[in-house]
């Protein structure tokens, strides 16, 4: 009896180069990602139109994806021009938390970080104390810090119903998508969703808890996602028509 090695082709992981490109006079930061499985070139706006992406074939030259890009540049106009303007995260404006809006009060000379104050329900504020420079910045740790809390506590609850574990939980501010599941079982969420009303909150950590049980997007999937989250369908819909307002905020 004799025993052998199966060799594998490697397939070799995804290349990017980033550069900027002038569209609808804006100028966009632009991802080319070279990947070995691709076919043809295609192409995304990142959510809240923070930026776009190519993705190529190996092999094809500059002049190629810029002849490409000239010839969606009507798509791209049409599509920008459908995401709401990016407002700055200042004083005096709303920002929805869990899908309640708050207007943002700018308290300088007291001591503290932010605070949400419900004393007149018909005008929730959030409060945010220290120097005008760091107001934003403030916010967004504060977000960061709910959606840990929430967020925690939901994964907790979902994987205790399918039996399966959590390796680790990271939060960070994506632009091209809301969560995602690793074969490993790390979860990753974008903490802006602490911006949606609770159910789609709840809706997106059903679905990165159900990856660790069927890692894809087939109908075991779906069955699944809405065995943890009813109404998986409206959260759904909630998220694709509203998704870009939530990113379109300026925290920088």
């Amino acid at each position: 009896m004799s025993f052998g090695l199966r060799l594998l082709k490697r397939i070799p992981p995804p290349r990017s180069v980033e550069r900027l490109h002038e569209v609808a006079g804006r100028t966009l930061p632009l991802k080319v990602v070279q990947n070995h499985r691709a076919r043809r070139l295609t192409l995304r706006i990142d959510t809240g139109g923070r930026g776009l992406r190519v993705t190529t074939p190996p092999g094809i030259a500059k002049r190629e994806i810029d002849q490409f890009l000239y010839r969606h540049e009507d798509w791209i106009t049409q599509r920008l021009r459908e995401i709401p303007a990016r407002p700055e995260v200042r004083p005096g404006i709303r920002i929805p938390i869990r899908g309640v809006p708050y207007r943002i009060v700018h308290e300088p000379a007291a001591r503290g970080t932010v605070k949400i104050d419900r004393s007149d329900p018909d005008n929730p504020r959030l409060v945010v104390y220290g120097e005008r420079a760091h107001l934003p910045r403030r916010i967004a740790d504060f977000l960061k810090r709910e959606a840990k809390r929430d967020i925690e506590k939901l994964v907790e609850k979902h994987c205790a119903a399918i039996g399966k574990r959590a390796k680790v939980i990271r939060y960070r501010d994506t632009s091209s998508r809301w969560g995602s599941c690793t074969a490993t079982g790390t979860l990753s969420f974008s903490w802006r969703i602490m911006m949606a009303p609770r159910p789609v909150i709840d809706y997106l950590v059903a679905h990165e808890v159900a990856h660790l049980k069927e890692l894809n997007h087939g109908p075991k999937f779906w069955r699944l996602c809405e065995k943890l989250c009813p109404a998986t369908e409206e959260c759904k819909a909630w998220l694709k028509k509203n998704g870009n307002a939530l990113q379109a905020f300026k925290f920088s």
